[in-house]
């Protein structure tokens, strides 16, 4: 395009901006006026200037593009404020996530292109890359998919090639698009970086604030995409007008029976971060102020766990709001031979599955464990024991703890938050057919329990900060003797049933992903993650 053309383009965007601003402007106070007016009983007639998504045909779209936003567009919630906050919080630290929140109600003042560039200097001044870049693919992808409008979502699996245009900053979004949508291409605004290439500036590079229509036209050219898809605003109504086909979405788009009747995109298995609600103005100003009650409760419920018996501290625990439900023990369950201990094989929820698995059985257990930390330790109720992942090491230890009393393992090796169980270590079978599966699963309203990048330490106090906590575990039948390796079956085909039969009474799904496969992809090893702190 030679520059008398590019020159004719940018009036032409111009005027048609300043005339849809102005047409907006008469509508709202016409609007305004009206529902003012009580005489005036009778609404202005709406005419939307482009049809809803749901009226976009699937059929013969695999060769076809589609372009669109993600906020508003591909997101069910219009809000870019939770986004950032969560690279605030989960990036940067506290202090980062509270000077955020107390700046929104004065941004919320600003225009939107000037809010957008101050939101984006508070979270990233002085950002390590690498921080960014873990939370972008470990944190942020559970919340986009939780928010997926789906009816957009139906769209991009019937199209063939598929490019976001976003005034997001590229490196918050293009890691989910790429991973989970299957985006050919995510043209978002850019940002500065200082002179090491280490950290961010919190300023946007020298191109701005991506603006969508003038991006589209300079990505395509003279071409026209097949289909676009925006909000129901004048900046979106600017940009899919420059494709074949144009839908809009709105927020009745996400109800539970959309999402039912729309496909599903790549579930979310592994991820961290310690928020466990999305982080709007209203629910993290909540958060913060519940922190130090919060603090001062995990205080006190550890303090029960320790120091009180089982009983009292079941009764204390409950008056505190944390729940355990303990389904299914008949007491006490004897071992056939009855000199060996029994082997309680858990799914793994967070590191206080035998805490408390021991304490509403009221019995004393011996957990073992790996990577335990010594804050950890100190603060057990129970018997802790380290493996060292030497399996014939393991197994003779083991082999002794059974001897002297019963004993906890979760073969999974490592915790997972989401309704999946990872493969089963089948070193267990081998050691006794005395097998008693127990199915948990945990509830937390705000804080993440586990983490794998974090302060490891910190996970039993997050998870006791949660204002009620709930804990369910389901004490299944002992495993008869012929579905044991003593009955002739292998060690693997044991955990398989075992784990086959978790997922069924929880309701996960079984997966054969590991322990080194979640470590691998949320903190960058193989799961010998070096302690930090106590």
């Amino acid at each position: 395009m030679d520059a008398k053309s590019r020159t004719r383009v940018t009036v032409l965007y111009h005027v048609l901006a300043n005339s849809c601003y102005r047409a907006a402007r008469k509508m709202f106070f016409l609007l305004r006026s009206n529902n003012n007016n009580p005489s005036l009983k009778t609404p202005l007639p709406q005419f939307p200037l482009y049809p809803h998504i749901s009226k976009c045909t699937l059929q013969n779209r695999h060769s076809q593009t589609l372009v669109c936003d993600l906020n508003g567009a591909l997101l069910s919630h219009n809000s870019f404020f939770p986004y950032f906050m969560l690279v605030a919080f989960e990036a940067g630290s506290l202090l980062r996530a509270i000077l955020l929140l107390l700046s929104w109600p004065i941004l919320c003042l600003l225009d939107w292109d000037t809010k957008l560039r101050a939101t984006i200097f508070i979270s990233f001044c002085g950002l390590p890359i690498k921080d960014m870049a873990n939370v972008a693919l470990t944190v942020l992808p559970k919340f986009y998919l939780d928010h997926l409008n789906f009816h957009a979502f139906e769209i991009f699996q019937a199209t063939g090639s598929k490019v976001v245009f976003t005034s997001m900053p590229r490196v918050m979004v293009e890691g989910f698009l790429i991973n989970y949508l299957n985006v050919d291409d995510v043209i978002g605004t850019e940002l500065q970086t200082s002179g090491s290439g280490r950290y961010f500036t919190g300023l946007v590079a020298r191109n701005g604030l991506l603006v969508k229509h003038t991006a589209l036209k300079d990505y395509f050219g003279e071409q026209m995409p097949d289909v676009g898809i925006g909000a129901p605003n004048l900046h979106d109504h600017l940009f899919i007008s420059l494709c074949k086909e144009a839908y809009v979405v709105n927020k009745e788009d996400n109800k539970r029976a959309a999402r039912e009747k729309c496909p599903k995109p790549k579930p979310v298995i592994f991820h961290d971060g310690r928020l466990a609600f999305l982080p709007t103005p209203c629910a993290t100003l909540f958060m913060i102020l519940w922190l130090p009650l919060g603090i001062a409760l995990a205080i006190f419920r550890i303090s029960i766990g320790v120091f009180l018996p089982y009983k009292l501290a079941m009764l204390l625990g409950s008056w505190s709001g944390l729940r355990i439900n303990l389904k299914g023990y008949i007491k006490p369950i004897p071992s056939s031979e009855g000199k060996k201990g029994v082997l309680y094989v858990c799914s793994h929820r967070t590191l206080l599955d035998p805490v408390f698995l021991s304490t509403s059985m009221g019995k004393p257990l011996t957990a073992v464990t790996y990577s335990l930390s010594k804050f950890s330790e100190v603060i057990a109720p129970i018997k802790t024991v380290r493996l060292t992942r030497d399996r014939g090491r393991d197994g003779e230890l083991m082999q002794k703890l059974l001897g002297e009393g019963d004993l906890v393992v979760c073969p999974e090796g490592t915790t997972c938050r989401e309704p999946y169980l990872l493969r089963f270590s089948p070193l267990f079978a081998e050691l006794t057919d005395e097998i008693v599966p127990v199915a948990v699963s945990t509830r937390v309203s705000m804080f993440y329990g586990t983490t794998a990048s974090g302060l490891k330490w910190l996970d039993p106090i997050f998870f006791l900060m949660n204002p009620r906590p709930s804990y369910d575990m389901v004490v299944l039948p002992k495993l008869p003797r012929e579905l044991t390796c003593a009955g002739g079956k292998s060690s693997y085909e044991v955990a398989n049933y075992i784990q086959r039969q978790l997922a069924d009474v929880l309701g996960f799904e079984c997966t054969k992903l590991t322990r080194k496969d979640k470590y691998l992809m949320l903190a960058g090893n193989e799961g010998f993650v070096q302690e930090k702190g106590p």
